[in-house]
């Protein structure tokens, strides 16, 4: 008798429980999120004409050595090549210097020009500058080289630094001729320093 109770249980189990599971997955389908296909892709809402038009690219990073053996990084929040009349533009950009001597220079700047001709970068929109000597630096705007190692400002220059703070119409950072291997950093134009001893 506890036999058969026991074959008319598994009977009506293999009845009952897919029952019980397809009453499960129905009612998953019945309150799940109704899918809007009409509503739009995150990144379909790019203008593709607008693209066609103006095409550019998004983080792009650039690596390179320049002839005195300095390791040049440079990235970018969207960069925009070189079109008819119009140079290589970026944004946001990030340009690191790590030069043979174990210095190493940070560069951030809000829009950057690329100069062929000239072989060099002019960053502007607020730059910053800092180096692991100590100094921080701040100007309106200021060319990279491409091919070596080297900074210059020809705007005001606003830093901070081991011996105080400092102001000067410009500034120069590069390899030191005298010296193979050693870099300078020059500030020039009318220069101005509130000198903190023990700093």
């Amino acid at each position: 008798m506890a036999t058969d109770r026991h074959t008319r249980l598994v009977g009506w189990l293999k009845v009952a429980l897919p029952l019980v599971a397809l009453a499960i997955l129905s009612t998953l389908f019945l309150l799940s999120d109704r899918i809007d296909p009409d509503a739009a892709l995150p990144y379909a809402e790019v203008d593709v004409e607008e693209r066609a038009r103006e095409p550019r690219m998004t983080a792009p990073t650039y690596a390179a050595t320049t002839s005195d053996g300095a390791a040049l990084t440079l990235s970018a929040e969207e960069a925009r090549p070189a079109t008819a009349g119009k140079p290589a533009v970026a944004e946001g950009l990030r340009l690191d210097l790590a030069t043979p001597d174990g210095a190493l220079t940070e560069l951030r700047a809000a829009t950057a020009t690329l100069d062929e001709a000239g072989g060099q970068i002019l960053l502007s929109g607020g730059v910053t500058v800092t180096t692991s000597s100590g100094y921080r630096l701040e100007m309106a705007e200021v060319a990279a080289k491409t091919d070596r190692s080297g900074l210059e400002a020809r705007a005001p220059v606003s830093a901070t630094g081991p011996a105080g703070d400092l102001q000067a119409g410009g500034m120069v950072l590069g390899q030191d001729n005298t010296t193979p291997g050693a870099y300078l950093l020059v500030f020039n134009k009318g220069v101005r320093l509130v000198y903190q001893p023990g700093g």
